[in-house]
Formats: structure tokens, C-alpha cells, sequence
């Protein structure tokens, strides 16, 4: 099983597209454990354009969803292709989210998930979000993997 993702790779399995597809890479996967997601964060990405006109930042809510995105990645690369086709995740909880620093254009955000544990379709994560080692949040989330209508 590959240790990395790239962009297409992630495309191939999640239904997020431009610009709401937020990770750019899936580094150190560990099947159906952890995994890094990469968010190339930059000055022309279209949530900063507007929050904050003047002094640019990541909104908080996006982070979450990269969060979310990075972990339905490693789930869907962790199953069988017939478990997650025709499927889609959905976030269901977000739990402790703090916000320490604020994300500025022109950083590398690591994601750093963790998949604490599953339950039939439902899956609890956690995560740490770090630009140069330093931690700028972190959050627990639970997703559900729901049929395609």
C-alpha cells in the first residue's frame, strides 16, 4: 500500500473538487491510522481573498474541513474500493477545535491526523495543524460514511 497521495490520487477518491478540494498531499500513511495531509495555503486562494482584505488569514471553519478532508482520504485509501464507491463522508461532530495562531498565505499547513476509532460507518478522528513545527490548532471530529443519492 502506497505511503503518499497526490493531488490527482486524492481526487480519485474523494468528490471534492476546486476550489473546495483544500489538501494538497497525503504523506506517511499508515493504513486506516494516521496519515499528514499537506494545505499549500497561498496568497490567491480564494478564502483569503476576502478574510481579511489587507491581513490574509485561513478561516478557522477551513481548517476543520481540511481536517475532515485529510481523514476521509486516508479512510477511502484504507478500504476497499467497494466499501467507499458511490459513498460520500459526512462530517457529523466537531468536538474541542481551538485555534491558537492564525494560518497567514504562503505556509505549508501539516495536517497530523490520527483515526481513533470506528464503529460500523462511523469514525472518530483527531488532529494537530502545524506551519514550521509550531501548533496552530487542533480538534476531534467524527465523520459517517453515507450513500451517494
Amino acid at each position: 500500500m502506497t505511503t503518499s497521495l497526490n493531488k490527482n490520487d486524492i481526487i480519485n477518491l474523494l468528490p471534492h473538487r476546486e476550489p473546495m478540494l483544500l489538501i494538497d498531499e497525503l504523506i506517511n500513511i499508515q493504513k486506516l491510522k494516521s496519515a499528514i495531509a499537506i494545505v499549500n495555503v497561498k496568497k490567491n486562494s480564494f478564502y483569503v481573498q476576502g478574510h481579511f482584505p489587507g491581513q490574509p488569514v485561513m478561516p478557522g471553519v477551513l481548517i476543520v474541513e481540511a481536517f475532515g478532508q485529510a481523514a476521509a482520504a486516508l479512510t477511502a485509501h484504507g478500504l476497499d474500493k467497494s466499501t467507499y464507491e458511490n459513498k460520500l463522508v459526512f462530517l457529523m461532530s466537531v468536538e474541542k477545535a481551538r485555534f491558537r495562531n492564525p494560518v497567514v498565505p504562503d505556509c505549508r499547513l501539516e495536517l497530523k491526523i490520527e483515526a481513533i476509532r470506528s464503529h460500523g460507518r462511523v469514525w472518530k478522528y483527531k488532529g494537530v495543524a502545524l506551519v514550521d513545527q509550531k501548533k496552530m490548532a487542533d480538534a476531534q471530529w467524527s465523520a459517517t460514511i453515507v450513500d451517494r443519492k
